[in-house]
């Protein structure tokens, strides 16, 4: 690996930061203490700082040369909801919340990587370090983008990049077009007509129903969909009646989602709503369809997506690096500044979970999981990958 010595030497500031940022974990649009010791440490390496964007989210602007190019670069810096089973020292001091997906880790490599450049500025143009609340659910980018992330800070591409774990520590995946799938929620709620349990026939059984519905909607995904055409639906919550001899007047139905592509979103949205009211007509039972589409595929472009794995080649080597790495069913809300912008969103190997502490058995440190904990040998890998990043995208004409 190729990474920069003063990253390298750097290395033990920026992992301070990062302990520190998981042992205060805080949930989406409440990111105020992080929040504040990003900018404070942006501020402390003279980088001009924007807060306010997206409720808690910030934008650090650093600038070298006469070039109009820019480029913006991202880090999500909210936790999850779940209680951490890790005993070191730097476990989450707040009960009920914890860094179990590793936006610790993200937010300090590009903290590692604004320090360098504002340090060293080997390059020509603008860069736009961006710091994201909320990416957990609810949906940092598209609010920061509402409020005027592009129009106030121009990118001529966005990049962002998750740890990836099971992954070797010093590898990078991506792949042009989709990486990420859209996540999508939905409720059919069935109106029958309830009885008793033991006379059915005066009644319109809406649990009946509801069971034929879930059956039918897996046909929509093998018999109306294109094969080639990856998609799930996926129930996920059946819920109805409160007694064992009584048919009930309702029940509900719950699950997500997920597509590579709008138009198979579109045609199962549409074909979901469809199928449940003509199972339901059948049983002579109504329905109430809710659908929520809460964040569209990550999809790459794939000049910038091509760029990113040259950079990562440079950096790690052609055999660390994936350039059409298998896409993943997971969803990511940088996919609202991929709809706005080029750009790239790369996987990086959080390795296979050894530099957890003793007892949590063998195999990745998997994500939302709560004896997660980020790599922090990923650190100078990935703040070496932005600064070389940038140092390309805007080299000196």
């Amino acid at each position: 690996m190729k990474l920069i010595p003063e990253i390298l030497q750097a290395q033990a500031e920026i992992r301070t930061l990062r302990r520190d940022i998981h042992a205060h974990p805080e949930l989406c649009f409440q990111e105020q203490r992080t929040s504040d010791l990003v900018a404070k440490s942006l501020e402390s390496w003279g980088i001009e700082v924007h807060r306010g964007l997206g409720t808690t989210g910030l934008v650090g602007v650093i600038r070298n040369g006469n070039s109009g190019r820019t480029i913006g670069l991202r880090a999500d810096m909210d936790a999850l909801p779940l209680q951490e089973a890790n005993t070191f020292g730097h476990r989450s001091q707040h009960e009920g919340k914890m860094h179990a997906c590793g936006h610790d880790g993200h937010t300090a490599m590009l903290l590692g990587a604004a320090r360098h450049l504002a340090e060293h500025r080997n390059f020509d143009g603008t860069v736009h370090v961006i710091f994201q609340p909320a990416e957990e659910g609810g949906g940092g980018a598209r609010e920061m983008i509402k409020d005027g992330l592009f129009d106030r800070f121009p990118c001529d591409a966005v990049f962002g990049m998750h740890n990836w774990p099971g992954m070797p520590v010093g590898t990078f995946g991506t792949t042009a077009g989709p990486l990420m799938a859209s996540s999508n929620e939905f409720k059919i709620t069935v109106r029958g007509k309830g009885a008793h349990a033991a006379m059915p026939n005066n009644g319109c059984d809406p649990v009946f129903t509801g069971a034929q519905i879930v059956s039918a909607l897996q046909g929509i995904i093998t018999r109306n969909k294109r094969p080639i055409d990856a998609a799930v639906i996926s129930v996920t919550q059946f819920h109805a009646g409160d007694a064992t001899n009584i048919v009930p007047d309702s029940a509900w139905i719950g699950g997500t989602v997920r597509t590579f592509t709008i138009p198979v979103l579109d045609l199962i949205e549409r074909r979901m709503e469809e199928v449940a009211r003509a199972v339901a007509q059948a049983f002579d039972c109504t329905i109430e369809f809710e659908f929520s589409r809460n964040y569209p595929p990550t999809i790459n472009s794939a000049a910038e997506a091509e760029f990113a794995v040259g950079v990562a080649t440079e950096l790690v080597g052609a055999s660390n690096v994936d350039g059409s790495v298998e896409p993943t069913m997971g969803a990511e809300d940088f996919s609202f500044m991929l709809q706005a912008k080029p750009g790239c969103y790369l996987f990086i190997g959080n390795g296979e979970g050894s530099h957890r502490e003793a007892g949590h058995g063998m195999g990745p440190c998997m994500l939302h999981n709560p004896s997660y904990d980020f790599n922090d040998e990923l650190l100078p890998i990935g703040s070496s990958f932005f600064v070389k990043l940038v140092e390309k995208w805007l080299a000196p004409a």
